[in-house]
């Protein structure tokens, strides 16, 4: 399994669970495949499970639930710049295919899917 938080996510979700009193709370994050065969994510704060898979990125605990650890494979959740003075959340997908020489910036810059930073 490979999911990552980068560390601006990391430090925005940290400083989030803060401002709404559940610090010291797991960040779950989910996944499910809708009917046109596209993504949606989501992700909250939440209690561990018995099947969750924990993962530590810069003092966040993430927790994975065993229905979306296959579509969370290879995926990094960041926190961007969207426009200017403007910053979300951003799930980003695996490449199927890589082009010679794309930089993984490059990659980035069209993610599928966004979560509000909520504030």
């Amino acid at each position: 399994m490979n999911f990552t938080v980068t560390p601006a996510a990391s430090q925005e979700i940290l400083a989030a669970a803060e401002r709404s009193n559940a610090a010291g709370m797991a960040l779950r994050v989910a996944a499910r495949q809708v009917a046109e065969g596209s993504l949606e994510y989501g992700m909250g704060f939440d209690e561990q499970r018995e099947d969750d898979e924990p993962a530590e990125f810069g003092g966040l605990t993430v927790l994975l639930g065993s229905p979306s650890k296959p579509l969370l494979d290879g995926t990094v959740l960041d926190y961007v710049e969207v426009a200017p003075g403007r910053h979300d959340f951003v799930f980003i997908p695996p490449r199927e295919t890589k082009v010679a020489g794309e930089e993984a910036a490059e990659a980035a810059v069209t993610p599928s899917a966004r979560v509000g930073s909520g504030g």
